[in-house]
């Protein structure tokens, strides 16, 4: 049997999601082959066109389209599921973005809706998503644009919000965040990207149907976060639109491509 690399991140919506595919009990033509990595090295790694299925960043989308197409399915999208920008003190978006900032990479959708919602920046430094609420609190920011479980836990370091900017992108385009999706790199035979997109579908709603099944997937790879805080980023980001993106997705994904493009 064919085997497909996959990758995606050790997140817990993302080892819920796919738990079922990697570990075949969902079925396929073709055996899943796991790559675990940090969102934005899954972004840069798509340049040469590394994995079979990758997941990436709407952000990322533009600079690959030539080498990954999306499928409908798998995708981390909704209302009330973007990033945020948090410092140590309140302050405006302009004010946060005059200064030092903290970012979990130019390739990911985070970015690009802060590119979006203040044009002009102060100086960015690139961190990996884990890192940024401790940059922050110890002052070598002065504020963070934060991603996945951050989101739920700054408040703990002392910090506070400026800005929830998939707020502001629901306000702005009446349309959900379009943060990440799977990508099939572009030279698989249609019959092939048919089936992964089948597959990863059928894995999502195994998730669905049987929420307990991944636990233990899920706690491996999540081993600095509370039950809590996996429960809540797996109910946040893993939902209706994670089966099929929907005519609304796909627009919220063609608008962010286009009104973030350089």
């Amino acid at each position: 049997m064919r085997e497909l690399t996959f990758g995606y991140s050790p997140c817990p919506n993302d080892t819920f999601a796919f738990h079922a595919l990697t570990h075949g009990l969902v079925e396929a033509p073709f055996r899943i082959r796991p790559v675990l990595l940090d969102i934005e090295e899954l972004n840069r790694r798509a340049h040469s066109g590394e994995f079979d299925l990758t997941k990436l960043s709407v952000g990322a989308f533009a600079a690959v389209g030539d080498r990954y197409r999306m499928l409908r399915s798998g995708a981390a999208l909704g209302f009330g599921v973007g990033p945020l920008v948090v410092a140590r003190s309140v302050m405006s978006l302009g004010e946060a973005t005059r200064g030092r900032i903290a970012i979990p990479g130019r390739e990911t959708t985070a970015f690009r809706l802060l590119r979006t919602a203040a044009p002009t920046l102060g100086e960015t430094v690139e961190l990996r998503y884990d890192r940024i609420l401790a940059a922050v609190r110890d002052g070598a920011v002065d504020a963070g644009l934060i991603i996945h479980e951050s989101r739920f836990t700054y408040a703990d370091h002392g910090l506070v919000k400026v800005i929830d900017l998939g707020e502001w992108w629901e306000r702005e385009t009446g349309l959900p965040v379009p943060l990440a999706g799977i990508c099939a790199r572009a030279d698989l035979d249609a019959a092939t990207v048919a089936a992964a997109e089948a597959a990863i579908r059928a894995s999502v709603q195994y998730a669905f149907d049987h929420p307990e099944a991944s636990r233990d997937f899920v706690r491996l790879h999540a081993q600095e976060m509370s039950a809590e805080v996996c429960e809540a980023h797996i109910k946040l980001y893993v939902n209706a639109q994670s089966l099929d993106v929907g005519e609304a997705g796909l627009a919220a994904i063609q608008r962010l491509v286009r009104d973030s493009a350089p």
